[in-house]
Order: C-alpha cells, then structure tokens, then sequence
C-alpha cells in the first residue's frame, strides 16, 4: 500500500488526519509531521524521515503539503532525490484531496498515479455559495451534470438497458453526510445520488441539505418511496448508475417490496434513541428493526455492515442476536 505522509506548517497535518479518518475510517500506512514555531528545517526532515521509515513499501510514498515553496515543501523536495521515478508530491492539501488519497490507493498501487488522481479533487473541493459566486470559469465544473437522464426524456424512451443501476444501497439515518458525499461515492462511483423518505422529501429545508452535499459532478435528489419504485421501473433511467440512501430498514423494505431491484445493503448507521439497543458505535436496533430485517434476509437480501469502506464487515445475524440479547426478547 503507498504511504501517506501529511507535512505542513502547525497542527494542520494532525488535525486533517483526524478529519480524514472521521470521514473514512483509521487509515495504516499513513503519518502526519508537523512544523512548529519553534523548529528548524532540520527539524521537520528528521521527523519525516522517522515517519517514512514505518510505511510498508518506503518505495512508494505520496506527500501531501500545504503550500508550495514552504518549508515542508522544501524538505519534501530534498527526500524525494533519489526517488522521482516513485515518490510524487502534491501541494494545496486538502480534505476531498485527502480522501480521494485515501480511496484511491485501494485500487492504485503507485503513488505517482494517486498524485495524478487526487489533484482533480483538491481542486473541485473548493466550492462558493451562493453559486452565483462562483468564478464564470470554474461553473461549467461546479455545475457537471450527470450523464443520467432528466425528465425532459419523452415517456417510453428506453435508454440502456431499461434498467436502473444500483450501486450502492445504504441505510443511514443522516442519509447524504461527509463519509457518504466523500468515501462511498468514491468507492462505487454513482453519477446520481437518490436519497429515499417520505419524510424528508417533503422538508425543505433537508431535502436542500442533502442536494448541497453531494459531491462535484454527482446529482443529488430526494425522493418518496413511491417514487422511486416508479423510477426503478421507468426505461429512461436504464443508462443512471445510482447510490440509493434509506433513513431505516422499514424504508428499504417498503422499497424492495415495491419494485427496487436490492440484493445486497450496506448498513451504515442508525442513530440511537429510546427503546433502542446498541449493538455497536453505530448501529443501535428495536424491536421493530428487528423483524424488518429478518424480512429483508427472508427477501433474500444480503446485508454488508460497515460504516465505511474502509472498515471490517460485521456480521449481521451476531449484530441482530446481540440485540435481542439487550433487549430481553
């Protein structure tokens, strides 16, 4: 796996690896040096040296600074000699670059190759609202629209093959948040993201939130269940690869049996609340979300239970059995 090692000035490296691994999980191979007010140059190499040291393949190592032509830079620029074939380093770190760093290398294997990636993502992290705010020539990107079909496709037009591409189904009870809009689309790269409730289809205020969330390039939309029975039905979204998000397994049940072609769930998180039991950080199940998910499983759904790509799957009949342990049922 490439080594990430984060080099700025002050607590910025420590402080975006914590964000980092908030959004995507606790990252090995990775390490974050930092120059203080009272360091020298000297310092800071030493330091990164050390860091460098603990990665498993030295021989492929990404650095990511802050600024070009600081001293982390500068220090950069002298440990990369003798490895420019290998090494790569990106400058103007960032939080999308950093995720897009992290999921990258699950399926890249050079670290001059991510450095390529990730430039792309640190640039379209940054963002202006209102959009009216945004630089004429940095709109077009801003604003990439979907290759996905719109309403304005005649009914009965069948694109594709008539059928709506699921590639990833969640259930989350924040639906659209930071380690869905970065680590999952990353992951499975969706060009529309449907999130699915009665309820927030009707407010506003969150069905605004979560079409702000998505990321550069990907629609977001928030839908009834009802409707998105019709849309996994409909011919013109044959050509749509979707991330379809669930507040609760009562949703994706009613979906499922509507008509949504779902084999496999990822279940992501849900929040507690009374009457409900903590299974693990992020789970915690009723009575109620019990029986659903018996059902799902008697649908034969699968069921991939992990918060982030990054993570372990757990086993979802332990999860169910613990919680029917701590609810004395």
């Amino acid at each position: 796996m490439v080594g990430i090692l984060l080099a700025t000035h002050g607590d910025f490296a420590e402080g975006i690896k914590m964000s980092g691994s908030m959004l995507f999980g606790d990252q090995p191979n990775t390490a974050a040096v930092t120059l203080q007010p009272s360091d020298g140059p000297d310092d800071l190499r030493k330091r990164m040296e050390e860091a460098i040291a603990t990665f498993d393949d030295p021989e492929q190592v990404l650095i990511l600074v802050d600024l070009w032509g600081g001293t982390p830079f500068n220090q950069s620029n002298n440990l990369i000699a003798g490895h420019e074939d290998t090494w790569a380093i990106v400058a103007g770190l960032n939080l999308p670059m950093l995720i897009d760093a992290y999921a990258s290398r699950m399926t890249m294997e050079s670290a001059q190759e991510i450095a390529k990636q990730i430039v792309g993502s640190g640039k379209e992290g940054v963002r202006v609202y209102p959009a009216e705010l945004e630089p004429q020539e940095a709109a077009p990107q801003a604003a990439a629209a979907s290759s996905a079909p719109t309403g304005a496709i005649p009914p009965g037009t069948v694109l594709g093959d008539g059928k709506i591409k699921i590639a990833l189904a969640r259930i989350d009870t924040r639906l659209l948040h930071g380690q869905v809009a970065t680590g999952w689309t990353k992951a499975v790269g969706p060009d529309r993201i449907i999130a699915v409730s009665d309820g927030v289809a009707h407010d506003d205020l969150r069905k605004r939130m979560i079409m702000e969330a998505a990321p550069p390039g990907v629609k977001a939309h928030c839908v009834p269940i009802k409707k998105m029975c019709e849309v996994a039905k409909d011919v013109r979204f044959g050509d749509t690869k979707a991330m379809i998000l669930f507040e609760t397994p009562q949703d994706a049940l009613a979906a499922i049996e509507g008509g949504v072609d779902i084999k496999t769930i990822n279940v992501g998180s849900m929040a507690h609340s009374q009457g409900k039991f903590a299974v693990n950080k992020v789970l915690s199940l009723d009575a109620k979300d019990i029986e659903t998910f018996e059902k799902l499983k008697a649908l034969g759904v699968d069921f991939d239970v992990r918060k982030v790509p990054s993570d372990s799957k757990e086993n979802m009949d332990s999860l169910l059995q613990k919680a029917r342990e701590g609810l004395g049922i």
